[in-house]
């Protein structure tokens, strides 16, 4: 079970994530605030927290006050909350043409939904020791040790079983928009796929009467049927709906349903998931970022639990929606999917389509418009194409090192990139702002994620040798700062990862406060409270063979929101941000912090 930590511990460590950003009398203030509320307050809301949680052992105590966060927040889902992640292209240059990727992936994707409910998909499991327990020997010993303990015998060769409740919404899965707060909604029992092109929805049953997966060739030839479709795009678009505030959205929902569109909705909220084909080629990988991060609202369902969108060229991506689920279960899904698409592809380029009456068997599904409807979608489009239009997203590839050099030199290669965002922007701006990383909890039941905090004493320290006192301090004073960086960094990371990180904690002692109808305790009404929760920088990343790039927009609206990768060679990073910031510069500032940085390890004299 996910730990509730120390509220002692709480406080120290964040009292630790203020310290850099806050000057000493700024810091004595939150000081004061903060031992009040650990000795007052804070010590009854903690004491009601852990007796809740004493009482909930089936769940963790961060589930329900995290499903309101997410599901209460008014601000449209794209760009504030759905992240994207492309695939890397298939290997087999002549497997990338749309219609048989679309195929492939179509095919893989509803395989490892049939795999999941049947109870047979491998479970997640981190192993520290892959030597030891990622054996064929010890799979099969443990497959007979009764679930109830099976997972002590895996701890005891050091691999940790991760949770995978939030696996099950992946499929058939959507986010109602409902004014106040939305509802998750899922309906196992539908056997469609919905499938978006110009702007227009089909679906069709990729499930038959005896739950078993259609032809891949009656798949293909459904699929041909939509992509040579003539139909023009809709005046109304209805998938700017979902690009809305979400009481906006609900009530013109609302509306949709009164208007006779019942049955239509139905087939959209609880179709498996949607394939959005759009008719376009990709120009280069920020055009694949714009693309898979928001691309054209007419062609997407942003409320779907995901997107799998593949462009004209066979370039594909995920788009997820986030309130059901984190990355890591989006993750799973992709790594295999890729792997089965790459390597038992269904069908090939000389596959043929099954001479099917496709006419008969897709459905094109048609709204029922009134002028209010076409009001809204008209000023949702507008909105939309606004808020697109002031988005820029950027990118770079560091080819100068990696993981291995860093590994050789003994330092955290997610240390020196987290290091190299401090530099950029102090370079850039001359401040050291609130950062966020965000670090999975799975280990733990029913965990979701925990903040890392990167800005801290010592990268700030590092970062002002680096970048304003370089003539002072020799190569091996800026290693050994570079060391205590990362020394601190993993320490961080591991805290956080265990469940002892302090924003969660401190989110749920608020959340507590607020459901019992306290007033706000003084503690979180500090401007420094509220200001290391503006997060300008924030980051996160992860590593697949399956995944070429990720990306989010900004989380504020002067804000990076920084997708990055550590290869073994290279390092990948993609920022997008609004125009109060200035994405391209940020990222010229992270490749001159991370040359230096690598140049400083290699035991080379830098200049300023």
């Amino acid at each position: 079970r996910l730990p509730v930590p120390k509220l002692e511990d709480t406080i120290a460590r964040y009292l630790n994530a203020q310290k850099p950003l806050l000057n000493d009398d700024q810091f004595r203030k939150t000081e004061e605030l903060a031992h009040a509320f650990e000795k007052g307050i804070g010590r009854e809301l903690h004491e009601q927290l852990v007796a809740h949680d004493n009482q909930n052992k089936h769940t963790s105590y961060i589930t329900g006050p995290w499903f309101d966060m997410y599901l209460k927040a008014r601000e449209p889902v794209v760009l504030n909350f759905n992240a994207f992640m492309s695939f890397n292209p298939d290997p087999k240059s002549e497997y990338n043409d749309q219609l048989i990727r679309a195929t492939n992936m179509t095919v893989s994707a509803i395989r490892f939904m049939k795999t999941f409910r049947a109870g047979y998909l491998e479970p997640e499991v981190f192993h520290l020791n892959p030597e030891k327990s990622d054996t064929e020997i010890f799979k099969k010993i443990i497959r007979y040790v009764p679930s109830s303990i099976s997972w002590f015998g895996a701890y005891m060769v050091n691999a940790y079983p991760l949770d995978m409740s939030q696996y099950f919404r992946l499929f058939n899965s959507t986010r109602l928009p409902k004014l106040d707060k939305d509802e998750l909604y899922t309906d196992e029992k539908a056997k469609h796929l919905l499938v978006l092109r110009n702007g227009n929805f089909y679906v069709f049953d990729v499930i038959d009467r005896d739950g078993n997966m259609l032809k891949p060739s009656e798949i293909q030839a459904h699929l041909k049927y939509i992509l040579s479709d003539n139909s023009p795009a809709p005046a109304f678009p209805l998938g700017y709906l979902t690009s809305e505030n979400r009481d906006t959205w609900a009530l013109l929902r609302k509306n949709l349903l009164e208007n006779g569109n019942e049955e239509a909705l139905q087939k959209v909220d609880s179709a498996m998931f949607c394939l959005s084909l759009d008719d376009f080629p990709v120009k280069d990988l920020v055009h694949v970022s714009h693309t898979m991060l928001h691309g054209d609202a007419a062609n997407r369902w942003y409320d779907k639990s995901f997107n799998l969108i593949i462009t004209k060229d066979g370039t594909a991506g995920i788009n997820f929606e986030h309130s059901w689920g984190d990355g890591i279960a989006v993750l799973r899904f992709q790594n295999e999917v890729f792997k089965d698409t790459t390597k038992t592809p269904a069908i090939s380029p000389q596959s043929q389509p099954a001479s099917v009456d496709s006419s008969r068997a897709v459905q094109k599904l048609d709204f029922k418009l009134n002028d209010a409807l076409k009001a809204g979608i008209t000023k949702a489009k507008q909105k939309f194409d606004a808020t697109v239009e002031s988005l820029s997203l950027n990118l770079i590839q560091f080819q100068e090192g990696g993981k291995e050099l860093l590994k050789q030199k003994k330092v955290s290669p997610d240390a020196v990139a987290q290091l190299a965002f401090q530099m950029a922007f102090l370079r850039q701006y001359d401040q050291t702002v609130a950062t966020y990383e965000s670090c999975s909890t799975a280990a733990f039941k029913h965990g979701r994620t925990e903040t890392i905090r990167p800005a801290s004493v010592h990268t700030k320290k590092c970062s002002e040798a680096f970048v304003k006192e370089l003539s002072k301090h020799s190569t091996e004073e800026l290693q050994k700062l570079i060391v205590e960086c990362s020394k601190y960094h993993g320490r961080l990371t591991k805290e956080a990862a265990m469940g002892q990180g302090f924003d969660r904690h401190l989110f749920s002692l608020r959340y507590l406060a607020l459901s019992k109808g306290l007033a706000l305790p003084d503690f979180y009404q500090d401007q420094a409270y509220a200001r290391l929760n503006h997060n300008i920088i924030s980051t996160s990343t992860l590593v697949s063979p399956a995944v070429q790039l990720g990306g989010f927009g900004p989380v504020v609206s002067d804000g990076f929101g920084v997708g990055y990768q550590v290869h073994d060679d290279w390092i990948g990073c993609n920022v997008s941000s609004y125009p109060a910031r200035n994405g391209k510069e940020f990222l010229q500032c992270t490749y001159k912090s991370l040359e230096d940085i690598f140049n400083v390890l290699k035991g080379k004299k830098i200049g300023s």
